[in-house]
Formats: C-alpha cells, sequence, structure tokens
C-alpha cells in the first residue's frame, strides 16, 4: 500500500488530541489534570531535591498575571493552568473575544488547552458569544465548541440541550470521531456530554429530553443512565428497564461498566438477571468496569467463562489494564486468548507500552504470533510507541509487516525518527526504499513530515 502526502496519520493524531482537551480540560479538573498535576510535582522535585520551591511557585502562581504572556512566563505547567483559570475568572464579558485573538500567537498544541480553558469560562459567562465566536475559528473552533457546550450544560443544561438540539450538524464531525474510536477512548459526543452533564442536576429531565432527540437518542439516554450508575447503579438499573429494547441494552452496558467497577459481584448477579441475549453485552461491560481496579480479576474472569468469546469486547481493556500492572503478566495472558479478533484489537493498547518497557521482549512476542492480522497489528502497535527504541529494533519489526499491514506508513514514522538521530543514514535509507513515494521522500528528508500544520493547512485562530 502507497502513501500519499497526507496520510502519515497526523491528521487524525491531532484530531483525537482535540477531541480529548476538548471534552476534558473544560471541566476545570478530573484526572488529565491531576496528572499534569503530578508529573509537574515529579518533574521539579526531581530539579530541586525538595517541595520548597513547589512552594514558591505555587505562590507565585497565586499573585495574579495581567497577561497570558506573563503567565507562560512562569514555571510549572500546573501552575500555569491555575493561574490562567485565575486570570479568565476576572475577565469581563466584553473581554473575553480580545483574548481569544491572541490565542493564535501560541504552538497550537498550547492553543487547543489555552483555548479550551479560555472557552470554558467564556461558556459560563455568555455561551452564545462564546459558541458563535468558535464559527470564526476554522478547523480549531471545530475542535474547541464540544468545550463550550459541556460547559454550558454544567451551569445551565437546559439552554445549551435547547442549542444541541437545534444545532446538532455543528458537531456532527466530532460526533462521527467518536463513533469511529473515541467512544473507546472514553470520550463522549455532543449529545452525551449534554446528557451526561444534565443528569447531574435532574436526571429525570435529561432522560426525557435524551428520548426525545431525533439523533443519538439512545447514546444520550445512555449517557443519562451511566451518569445516575456512577453513584446509584440500582437507581439508573430501574430507570434503564422502562426504555425499549435496544435502548435498554445500551443503557444496561453502561451500568454495568460503572457496577462493574464499584462491586463485580452485585454487578455480576444484576447481569444474570437480564434477558439472556443482553446478558454478553454487559457483562463484557462489567468486566471492563473491575479492569479498572483489579485487571488480574478481571482477566480471570473472561479466562473462565464457558464461552470466553460472548466476552470478547472486554479483552483490549483488560490487556491494557493488566499490562500497566504487570507487562509480561498481561501478554502471556494474551497468548491464551483464541480469539484473533480479540487479541488483535488489543495490540494497539499493550503493545506502545511494551516497546517502552522492554522492546527485545515485545519484539519477540511479535514474531512468535501465528495469526497475520494479530501479528501485524502488533508490529503496527510497537512502531506507534517506539520513538525511544534502537532504529535497528524499529527496522526489525518493520520487516515483520506483511503485505496488508500498511507497512509504507510505518515506514514513513520510523523513517523521520531516524533523521533525529543519524540524517545521513536515514536520508539513504528513505532515498534506496521503494516503499516511499518520491513526493514523499522529499518531505521525510527535509523534515516537513514532523509538522501536523503540513496535514491540517493552518488550523490557527
Amino acid at each position: 500500500m502507497n502513501i500519499s502526502s497526507k496520510s502519515v496519520l497526523f491528521p487524525s493524531v491531532a484530531l483525537i488530541l482535540g477531541l480529548g482537551v476538548g471534552f476534558g480540560v473544560a471541566k476545570f479538573g478530573g484526572s488529565g489534570e491531576d496528572a499534569a498535576i503530578a508529573a509537574e510535582r515529579e518533574m521539579r522535585n526531581g530539579r530541586t531535591g525538595g517541595r520548597g520551591s513547589e512552594r514558591e511557585d505555587a505562590a507565585a502562581s497565586k499573585k495574579g498575571a495581567s497577561s497570558v504572556d506573563e503567565i507562560y512566563g512562569m514555571p510549572g505547567t500546573s501552575n500555569r493552568i491555575q493561574a490562567l483559570l485565575d486570570f479568565y475568572s476576572n475577565l469581563s464579558p466584553d473581554e473575553f473575544s480580545s483574548e481569544a485573538k491572541k490565542l493564535n500567537n501560541l504552538p497550537l498544541n498550547e492553543q487547543i488547552l489555552v483555548a479550551s480553558l479560555l472557552f470554558g469560562k467564556w461558556a459560563e459567562v455568555d455561551p452564545t458569544a462564546a459558541m458563535a465566536f468558535t464559527d470564526t475559528m476554522g478547523l480549531t473552533g471545530t475542535l474547541v465548541r464540544p468545550a463550550v457546550l459541556q460547559s454550558w450544560a454544567s451551569t445551565d443544561p437546559v439552554n445549551a440541550a435547547k442549542f444541541y438540539a437545534e444545532n446538532s450538524a455543528q458537531f456532527a464531525m466530532m460526533d462521527m470521531l467518536v463513533a469511529g474510536g473515541g467512544e473507546q477512548l472514553g470520550v463522549l459526543g455532543a449529545g452525551q456530554t449534554v446528557a451526561s452533564e444534565w443528569a447531574k442536576q435532574d436526571p429525570k429531565a435529561a432522560m426525557e429530553w435524551a428520548a426525545g432527540l431525533k439523533g443519538n437518542s439512545e447514546q444520550a439516554m445512555s449517557a443519562v443512565v451511566s451518569e445516575v450508575a456512577k453513584t446509584d447503579p440500582k437507581k439508573a438499573a430501574e430507570m434503564a428497564s422502562k426504555l425499549d429494547a435496544t435502548s435498554r441494552a445500551k443503557a444496561n452496558e453502561g451500568i454495568a461498566k460503572q457496577w462493574g467497577a464499584k462491586n463485580f459481584s452485585e454487578a455480576q448477579k444484576w447481569v444474570n438477571s437480564l434477558p439472556e441475549n443482553q446478558r454478553d453485552g454487559a457483562m463484557s461491560s462489567a468486566i471492563k468496569g473491575l479492569a479498572q481496579t483489579s485487571p488480574l480479576v478481571a482477566a480471570n474472569e473472561i479466562s473462565k467463562a464457558k464461552n470466553p468469546k460472548a466476552l470478547s469486547s472486554a479483552v483490549p481493556t483488560v490487556a491494557k489494564n493488566y499490562a500497566q500492572e504487570d507487562m509480561k503478566g498481561s501478554m502471556k495472558w494474551l497468548n491464551t486468548i483464541k480469539d484473533d479478533q480479540a487479541k488483535k484489537n488489543s495490540m494497539i493498547q499493550v503493545m506502545p507500552i511494551y516497546a517502552k518497557k522492554d522492546s527485545k521482549a515485545a519484539i519477540g512476542f511479535i514474531s512468535n504470533q501465528t495469526s497475520p492480522a494479530v501479528k501485524d497489528r502488533a508490529a503496527q502497535g510497537y512502531l506507534f510507541g517506539a520513538d525511544t527504541a534502537p532504529v535497528q529494533d524499529q527496522l526489525q519489526v518493520l520487516e515483520m509487516i506483511g503485505p496488508d499491514g500498511n507497512k509504507a506508513e510505518a515506514t514513513a514514522i520510523v523513517a523521520a525518527r531516524w533523521m533525529q538521530q543519524d540524517k545521513p543514514a536515514a536520508t539513504k535509507y528513505i532515498n534506496g526504499n521503494p516503499l516511499i513515494p518520491n513526493d514523499v521522500k522529499g518531505g521525510l528528508i527535509n523534515g516537513s513530515y514532523l509538522n501536523p500544520g503540513e496535514f491540517l493547512g493552518d488550523p490557527g485562530f
């Protein structure tokens, strides 16, 4: 398979990045912010050897800043985020648009992060103005718009829901990306986001609204039920029982996942009480929830099942959580899975982790795979995460990819990395590789394929 000048994965990667930031950062907290704070604290402690400078940096960020430029001169990512929140909280309604226009001076990754904070706050003050401004922002507006909607729904779900119902086409691209894989990453579509936020305040009203949607109704109702299940799975199960059969099956899977994370034995009893044709999907979801806290137990639940193939959708989630705790144990367990499709679907989750932890062992795992499809996907997953692996290891894995494994794209990724380490050797490899078209060779050699803007056009504000 050949590659064209715009097919080396950057568009989808950048859009997924924006998707995650747009829906996640607008909450001004949660696991993403906790992770950033923890990482920043670790880096500061590593540089200074103590907590003194951490307290000094935090104190400095609380003094207030007069501009975003000043904030970006502060040490510490978490300090900047807090300072940005403080700065945007003090803006008057007519100052938000002028601040938004300044964001074009920031690099793309910082634009998306800062825009999510700015527009999330703007949506609390004047959501219609914030939403209207996103129409002037091109591609980045598409990425930021869901953050506006979520923040709006978190304070005024009735009007946010009305806006979405009347303008759902504006969110079609994001909903399509979620349906195409974002949901597996825990990302909600726009209608699901509104329903989930509303359910935090008034589950009954949220359900009535979700049921009346012309599109995405099933997903929105499931989001309401899943939100309720976080605190009261029994109540959520009662709500789901009143839905039509198709919607009930989807909602039951959301309940099972939340319940499985809280109390798997209770969840298991409830799943076994469901109609037979709904049990497999719900049990898979319950095991996904269990994998969040007890991945080894979750793996054992799949292994001891009478029909483990019926639970195959849970395998990638279990494998990833298992790998985070015990890489070798996870890979050994995956080798017992007889369902090649489930095993294949797990590779993009676990192989990037394996490539970083033990490149040689990861290569051994790939070479031992007997299914061509699993082997190709394992190699692709390895190369996706092998940015720190020796080039010779990456080249070895490239040779394991078969004719149906998108070898050309993988070759371009390895070549681009190699250019950063040994330009003469990589240039010779690129020029002599028949898999790489001539128009792509030039881009790899001059470094333009390391710039997402080449693929996205100019996504600036």
